[in-house]
């Protein structure tokens, strides 16, 4: 499941990297030829290739500057985490990660570098980026954009009108519940999250809304939860046809600038110069943390109250003990919540102690069952630490 997040975003971006340098050209919007490629070439990267590139995905690709300005969120330092540097050091060195920071009651109490990685950097987020996309959405809705996520996908995006989505409600996209069949499967070659940027798109359609259109309703809406890389693409369509915005420049102007984040980010675009919604942002590690931060504490200014609270509940069962979905976030035992990408990209909150962990890493594959045990594990000895 993980490796087609990865998937769907590396296929929409436009260009080819090179084999040797990891360096791209961009493609012609209308050439969708080499796109394969791209998603192939980044899943395989050589462990040389994933530190070099994954904190300057802007000299590869081409996307959209976040502007940060204004006065930046202070994040003082706090009590030093009772944690002994050699478990920090074995988390570090076995989970390949580059940046780790634990927040708590908005202090730093951990933080700590890698593989060449700093505080001043960027890193990519591969699916974390979900989370930013759904808080947009909650952004659009408090300023009237949206009227609710009741509303049927069709008024923003009416060529979905007679699809599979025809009766779907923003919210069933939002927790991936639309009933529409799904194949997000990257070893199957013949699967949609392989397929979506590759058939030619006629001149004028977006093509996410081209391929979507066309796919059969399985089930009901809201009865069944599948991961579907490409209806986060929709959202980020849909929230785009509402703001009439890009998308980096609306995550500026309504989290950027006004939640004080200390640096511009970097949103990677399909062929059709539109962000890439389901993936492919790439932020410095403290503002990874400010974002959580900015779930824990509600938004406030930023999305209507109650949004974060909504958003980060399960909604969907998917069929994993203790863990759901809301929207665009995932939900874990002891009420915590988070979001993830694959190579081991995460946000992850715990509202109880008022702690916000974030990692940023460089995993030696995409997705490892093993890999986020072990993760899981380590985070939450960083909760228990918290709490003491």
């Amino acid at each position: 499941m993980i490796r087609g997040m990865m998937l769907a975003g590396a296929l929409a971006l436009g260009t080819i990297a090179g084999p040797a340098a990891g360096q791209g050209v961009p493609l012609n919007p209308n050439d969708t030829s080499g796109l394969r490629k791209v998603g192939a070439e980044i899943l395989f990267w050589s462990q040389a290739k994933r530190d070099a590139n994954f904190p300057h995905m802007e000299k590869i690709f081409p996307g959209h500057v976040v502007k940060a300005g204004g006065k930046v969120r202070a994040l003082p330092a706090g009590k030093p985490l009772p944690v002994s540097d050699a478990e920090i050091d074995a988390f570090i060195a076995s989970q390949n990660v580059s940046g780790l920071i634990v927040l708590q009651d908005g202090k730093v109490r951990l933080e700590r570098y890698a593989r060449g990685y700093g505080r001043e950097g960027r890193w990519t987020s591969f699916s974390v980026a979900k989370s930013f996309t759904s808080t947009l959405v909650g952004a659009a809705i408090g300023d009237g954009y949206i009227k609710s996520v009741d509303e049927p996908v069709t008024r923003y995006i009416p060529e979905l009108a007679g699809s599979g989505y025809d009766g779907v409600t923003i919210a069933q996209l939002l927790t991936m519940t639309s009933g529409v069949r799904w194949n997000e499967d990257y070893t199957d070659p013949k699967s949609d999250v392989a397929r979506m940027f590759l058939e030619p798109v006629p001149a004028g359609e977006d093509p996410t809304v081209f391929y979507m259109k066309k796919l059969p309703r399985e089930t009901a809406p809201g009865s069944k939860w599948v991961y579907k890389t490409g209806e986060t693409n929709l959202i980020g369509v849909l929230v785009m046809r509402a703001t009439k915005k890009p998308l980096a420049d609306y995550l500026s102007e309504k989290v950027w600038r006004p939640y004080g984040m200390e640096q511009d980010a970097f949103w990677m675009v399909d062929p059709s110069g539109h962000e890439v919604s389901g993936c492919c942002l790439s932020v410095s590690l403290r503002d990874y943390a400010r974002m959580g931060q900015l779930a824990l504490e509600g938004g406030k200014g930023v999305v209507p109250a109650g949004w974060f609270a909504e958003s980060t509940r399960s909604h969907a069962d998917i069929g994993a003990p203790g863990r759901g979905y809301g929207y665009q976030w995932w939900t874990y035992s002891e009420g915590r919540f988070g979001a993830q990408g694959i190579f081991g990209q995460t946000i992850r909150v715990d509202p109880r102690t008022k702690t916000v962990i974030a990692v940023s890493a460089a995993a030696d594959k995409a997705t490892d069952r093993d890999y986020g045990l072990a993760r899981t594990a380590f985070l939450d000895k960083l909760f228990a630490a918290a709490a003491k």
